[in-house]
């Protein structure tokens, strides 16, 4: 290595200690994340409405899959906050019959509200979200 490499060289690392110096500070300073409202039974959850496709059943058929993208929401106990810092901010929604699948599909990619009278915890490997909202009607339409 010539001497005006080695000079490059450590200009080189001088900035990037430098440059390190002055962002950890910052990312120190952010306050710690807020856990998200409670949400119980009868309680309205907003948001998004995505669909996606997976695999599901004996014979890996493949299902239509809905999930709501909200703000955080803690989970009643048991289920408390899905062993994340703030809560839950997906929510699949599971279609019960092909009347609520009909009524999901009109507003994929839509805002919506669902009142929520049953939701839990994510606890199978298949389920793309952090919470399940297993009963649920449609209130409004944004």
């Amino acid at each position: 290595m010539t001497g005006s490499d080695f000079g490059k060289s450590l200009a080189l690392a001088a900035a990037i200690v430098l440059m390190t110096a002055f962002e950890a500070p910052a990312q120190q300073a952010e306050p710690p994340a807020k856990p998200g409202r409670l949400i119980n039974a009868g309680d309205i959850l907003s948001g998004q409405l995505n669909a996606m496709r997976m695999r599901g059943g004996k014979k890996g058929k493949r299902v239509n899959t809905y999930q709501l993208v909200s703000e955080p929401r803690r989970l009643p106990p048991p289920n408390g906050l899905c062993n994340l810092e703030t809560g839950p901010e997906t929510f699949q929604i599971v279609a019960n019959s092909d009347a609520q699948t009909a009524q999901l599909k009109g507003f994929i990619g839509k805002e919506i509200s669902v009142k929520v009278d049953e939701v839990a915890c994510a606890q199978d490997a298949g389920q793309m979200s952090e919470a399940v909202v297993t009963k649920w009607s449609v209130v409004t339409k944004h």
